[in-house]
């Protein structure tokens, strides 16, 4: 069974030592481990993911409950195989609805087996689209649409997520939030195509640049803004010279942004891609 345990808090001596420890004494064999130490901001970080029996999950999960409270660290056991045939999505919404609307409703049809188990907004705007289609609508941001960060990670935790969707979600998520949910849990479309053009205005700064070919980003999120490359899909679309920047972003918004993003996390859920060592990579290579 794959497992992927990620923990973070304040920083000290020896913290990975207990985990790692623990992890090998049960047989674990440990496919992949990153470790995070900044010093500026005195936290420490650590994803690892590796391969144990699924009969040793519980005493796993007891293991890391009582390294958490001895060390201070949030510790999270999570496997992708629990809910294999129909993960839980929790999905991150702020004003467009078009993006989370096109993957409420490839669940609906089955294009997506998936549970959407939560809407979480920094706005109220999507809220009528969650009680739409039945989902429970969860608000995490303040008169200005900041977002309270730990009431996002407590969400996403009491929902029983398997993966967070970024879905035109219009707030840079925080390192540590990156981290306790590493190892692939967190998936976002970016509004442009990476790598060539990231950051907040990617329609303006390729129309600024004279492109005649826009297009979108689905990918795993880590610690580093649109790193880049771990793509999951991108899709495209080219409009004729002397098309208006708005009805380039208009076009975008509405037909391809959402089927990029449908597309990507169906092939999340599906389990035929996932994240290892930063990098996008078959599960089933052929």
């Amino acid at each position: 069974m794959e497992v992927v345990i990620t923990a973070v808090g304040p920083d000290n001596v020896g913290l990975a030592d207990p985990i790692i420890h623990d992890v090998t004494s049960r047989g674990a064999n440990i496919a992949e481990i990153q470790m995070y130490d900044h010093d500026e901001a005195a936290v420490f970080a650590m994803m690892c993911r590796l391969q144990i029996g699924s009969e040793a999950l519980p005493q796993l999960r007891d293991s890391m409950r009582a390294i958490a409270d001895k060390t201070n660290l949030e510790i999270r056991v999570w496997s992708p195989e629990e809910r294999a045939t129909r993960p839980n999505l929790a999905i991150c919404v702020t004003y467009l609805e078009h993006t989370p609307r096109a993957v409420l409703e490839a669940i609906r049809d089955g294009v997506i087996r998936a549970n959407p188990v939560v809407l979480i907004g920094n706005r109220r705007k999507c809220e009528p689209l969650a009680r739409e289609f039945g989902v429970p609508f969860e608000m995490i941001g303040d008169a200005d649409g900041v977002a309270d960060e730990a009431k996002m990670v407590n969400l996403i935790d009491r929902y029983q997520a398997d993966y967070v969707i970024l879905a035109r979600y219009m707030r840079v998520l925080p390192p540590d939030t990156c981290w306790k949910f590493a190892g692939g849990r967190i998936v976002n479309l970016h509004h442009g195509l990476l790598p060539g053009f990231r950051g907040l205005r990617p329609y303006h700064d390729a129309y600024a640049a004279r492109m005649l070919t826009f297009g979108a980003t689905c990918h795993f999120i880590v610690p580093e803004l649109d790193a880049g490359n771990q793509t999951i899909q991108q899709t495209a679309f080219t409009v004729p010279p002397g098309t208006k920047l708005e009805d380039v972003i208009a076009r975008g918004q509405t037909e391809n942004e959402p089927r990029c993003l449908v597309e990507g996390v169906r092939r999340v859920c599906a389990r035929e891609v996932h994240l290892h060592f930063h990098r996008v990579i078959a599960r089933n290579p052929k």
